[in-house]
């Protein structure tokens, strides 16, 4: 890996890129993150199953994600594991909610985690 996690984790939004079920097409959305700090990406998806890019990466799994500077490849799934589920949401909201005025009660609650293994 080119980069450490940890340093990265900081940043403020992740890039993910997706490979449209439809047209085949690289897709990019901007979306927040949390990471482990060492070989895992984890997402939320707050429009649950309607979002684009969680049904593209059910169709392909296969995605890279950029992180300041650095790119990273791995292969997208759906946590399914429940203290798995419950760190995403705990790294995700953590991070994320000092910094928001709204009300993310059913983002936390709804939202349905994905974590992204990176590649070797």
């Amino acid at each position: 890996m080119s980069a450490d996690l940890k340093a990265l984790a900081g940043e403020q939004y992740a890039y993910l890129t997706t490979t449209g079920r439809v047209s085949g097409e690289p897709r990019e959305i901007e979306i927040w993150f949390g990471t482990d700090g060492d070989r895992r990406i984890y997402l939320l998806s707050g429009g649950g199953d309607r979002s684009d890019w969680f049904k593209n990466l059910r169709a392909d799994p296969r995605v890279s994600i950029r992180i300041g500077s650095e790119t990273f490849e791995g292969t997208a799934r759906i946590v399914a594991d429940p203290g798995e589920d419950a760190r995403v949401r705990e790294l995700i909201l953590d991070k994320y909610q000092s910094g928001y005025s709204g009300d993310l009660t059913n983002y936390r609650t709804n939202a349905i985690p994905v974590a992204i293994d990176l590649a070797s």
